[in-house]
C-alpha cells in the first residue's frame, strides 16, 4: 500500500493487489445463482430506472426484462413514494426558515433513494416491516444528502450541478450549505432515536453505533480525506483506490443494509451475510460511477460529467481501462448476489433487483 494509506493500514478489506484473482469475500458457493432467483444477473435491455425514481414519480416509465414473479417498477415506485413522504414529514419548513429551506432543497430534490430502499429491503428480508426501518432509512438519506452538499462545495469538488439543479451552495451560499449539511447529520441520529418504533433499545443503540462508524473518521470521512490527498499523485494504485471507494461510497451503502437487518431482527449470521452483500454493491456503485463519469454527458447524469478527469482523480477506468472496469463490476454484482443464497428467494428479490440496478444504471 502506498504512503497515502499508512494511517489506515490496518483496514482488512483491501484485496486489489491482484484484482482478478482475489475477492472481497472469503466464501463462494458452487451452486448456480439462477437456481434460486429469476432476476437476471446479466444486463437488462434499456433499463430506464432513474425515470421512475425522481420526485415526479412518472407512472409511464417502462422497465424491461423483469420477471413476472417480481414487479420491480411497482416495488421501486411504492418504496420511493413511501420514502419521499417520510422525508417530507421528517424535515419540516419552520424557523429559522433559511436553514430548513436549504435542508429541504437538497433532501427533497429527487434522487434514486437507493440507500433507503436497501435499508427497507434488508429489514423485510429478515422478517421486519417497512415501518420499522423507515426512520433509519430516512436517516441514511439525510446523511447521504449531507455528503453531497459538502462534496459539491468549492473547497471540495466545486460543483455547480446536482440532480439536474444548481447545487445547494449556489442557491443558499456556502455558509448556509455547510450548516444545513451539519443540521441534516445531527438530525439523522435524533430521528432514529425518536421515530423508530417497536424495536428493542439495544438494537437502536447498535444501529446508532453502526451508522456513526460508517460515516466517521474511519468510514465516509476517511474515504473523502484519502481521495483529496490522492488527487494529482502518480503513485496512487488499485489498493488506494479501493480504500477510497469502500469508505467514501460503499460504507454508507453497507450501513444502510446492516441497519435494516439489525432493526428487522436479523441474527448475527444473517447480518454478516448482508454486510458482505452490501460491501460488494457499495464498491460496485462507485466502479459504475467512475465509468459513467467518462461515458455519459452532464445532461444524462444530472451532474457535471468528466469532473474526475479534470481533477486528475484516480479512477478504475484510469487505472485498468473501461472494459476491465466493466468486467470488475460484473464480478462484484455476481459476488454480491451469492450472499443471498439461503434466504427466502421472494423476500430477497428486491435486493437482487437493486444490485442489478446499481450495476446497470445510466446515471
Amino acid at each position: 500500500m502506498s504512503g497515502l494509506l499508512n494511517p489506515m493500514a490496518t483496514w482488512s478489506g483491501s484485496h486489489t493487489k491482484r484484482r482478478r484473482s482475489t475477492s472481497i469475500l472469503s466464501h463462494h458457493t458452487n451452486l448456480p445463482f439462477s437456481l434460486y432467483f429469476s432476476i437476471p444477473t446479466t444486463k437488462p435491455r434499456d433499463l430506464p430506472i432513474s425515470a421512475v425514481l425522481t420526485t415526479e414519480q412518472r407512472d409511464d416509465a417502462e422497465i424491461t426484462e423483469i420477471p413476472p414473479a417480481f414487479d420491480f417498477k411497482t416495488y421501486m415506485l411504492r418504496k420511493a413514494n413511501s420514502v419521499n413522504k417520510a422525508l417530507e414529514e421528517a424535515v419540516l419548513l419552520k424557523e429559522p426558515l433559511k436553514i430548513h429551506e436549504s435542508m429541504r432543497y437538497s433532501l427533497l430534490a429527487g434522487g434514486k433513494r437507493v440507500r433507503p430502499m436497501l435499508c427497507i429491503a434488508a429489514c423485510e428480508l429478515v422478517g421486519g416491516a417497512e415501518s420499522t426501518a423507515m426512520a433509519a432509512a430516512c436517516a441514511v438519506e439525510m446523511i447521504h444528502t449531507m455528503s453531497l452538499m459538502h462534496d459539491d462545495l468549492p473547497c471540495m469538488d466545486n460543483d455547480d450541478l446536482r440532480r439536474g439543479k444548481p447545487t445547494n451552495h449556489k442557491v443558499f451560499g456556502e455558509d448556509v450549505a455547510v450548516l444545513a449539511g451539519d443540521a441534516l447529520l445531527a438530525f439523522s441520529f435524533e430521528h432514529i432515536a425518536t421515530a423508530t418504533e417497536g424495536v428493542a433499545a439495544e438494537r437502536i443503540v447498535r444501529v446508532v453505533e453502526e451508522l456513526a462508524k460508517c460515516i466517521g473518521s474511519e468510514g465516509l470521512v476517511a474515504g473523502q480525506v484519502v481521495d483529496i490527498c490522492s488527487e494529482g499523485k502518480a503513485e496512487v494504485g488499485l489498493e488506494d483506490l479501493e480504500f477510497i471507494h469502500h469508505h467514501k461510497t460503499a460504507a454508507l451503502l453497507e450501513g444502510a443494509v446492516v441497519l435494516g437487518a439489525i432493526l428487522g431482527g436479523g441474527n448475527d449470521g444473517e447480518i454478516e451475510k448482508l454486510r458482505k452483500f452490501a460491501r460488494c454493491i457499495g464498491l460496485l456503485f462507485q466502479v459504475v460511477d467512475d465509468i459513467l463519469d467518462v461515458t455519459k454527458s452532464s445532461e444524462e447524469l444530472g451532474k457535471t460529467a468528466g469532473k474526475d478527469l479534470v481533477a486528475d482523480k484516480t479512477t478504475y477506468p484510469k487505472l485498468i481501462g473501461i472494459e476491465e472496469s466493466r468486467e470488475f463490476a460484473e464480478e462484484l454484482n455476481k459476488e454480491a448476489q451469492e450472499q443471498l443464497l439461503g434466504f427466502d428467494p421472494i423476500k430477497a428479490a428486491p435486493l437482487i433487483a437493486l444490485a442489478n440496478y446499481i450495476a446497470y444504471r445510466d446515471n
